[in-house]
């Protein structure tokens, strides 16, 4: 399995197979379809596409840390040394095997260019279209699909990999690189209790715009 999964060349690909560990899906027989069908995605997500790049992002997020340790600055949002590990794992997690962060250098897909406008639109017709799937309105079945299972990680295979290529705000890449881990978590524990494909596509939004809302402060009324 992981054969079809890692590039001989040991690049990173952008698709993780968390959706096959989904309760919702248990027919075998739809794996080899779901691997196929990403496979022939159209979606140009950007990767981390070698060992350099991948290094190199780790080490400006160990920077960006330590900075943040050694000025001691009450600007940052976590406060407790608890939240502090936590927000060192998601980072570290999310350089790792997410695809390639947005950074301040060597990344062309910044505001106001086309490739950041291609980004952006690309993840929010991924996620309408995940949620058009989801509902069953696209190839309806009477069965669980292919189709709805895609719907149903939308958000974290398109729309979360498409913001975090653009050269986005810190706390915006923070909010990504939670919504990286916490995604995953939410589409395996929910069909444990509620098989429902929109129902796991619904909480997906509530997580994605409630992320976005605590770290970029939308709730904050402003003086």
């Amino acid at each position: 399995m992981m054969n079809t999964l890692i590039h001989s060349s040991n690049h990173y690909l952008c698709r993780v197979p968390y959706p096959l560990l989904s309760p919702i899906l248990t027919n075998n027989s739809n794996l080899s379809r779901f691997i196929s069908t990403i496979k022939r995605s159209p979606y140009p997500i950007a990767c981390a596409t070698s060992n350099e790049e991948l290094t190199e992002e780790i080490k400006a997020v160990e920077l960006e840390l330590n900075n943040t340790n050694e000025e001691g600055t009450t600007s940052t949002t976590f406060s407790t040394p608890i939240d502090k590990e936590l927000k060192r794992v998601a980072q570290k997690t999310a350089a790792t095997f997410a695809p390639r962060a947005s950074t301040a250098s060597k990344n062309p897909a910044v505001p106001g260019s086309t490739l950041y406008t291609v980004f952006e639109v690309q993840a929010y017709v991924s996620m309408l279209l995940g949620g058009a799937l989801s509902f069953n309105l696209i190839f309806p079945s009477d069965q669980p699909d292919i189709w709805r299972l895609m719907g149903m990680w939308s958000i974290w295979m398109f729309t979360i990999p498409s913001l975090r290529a653009r050269d986005c705000s810190k706390n915006e890449k923070e909010a990504l690189n939670y919504l990286f881990l916490l995604v995953p978590l939410l589409n395996v524990a929910i069909p444990f209790f509620v098989k429902s494909f929109p129902i796991v596509w619904s909480a997906d939004i509530i997580a994605f715009f409630g992320m976005y809302a605590w770290k970029l402060g939308w709730l904050q009324k402003s003086d």
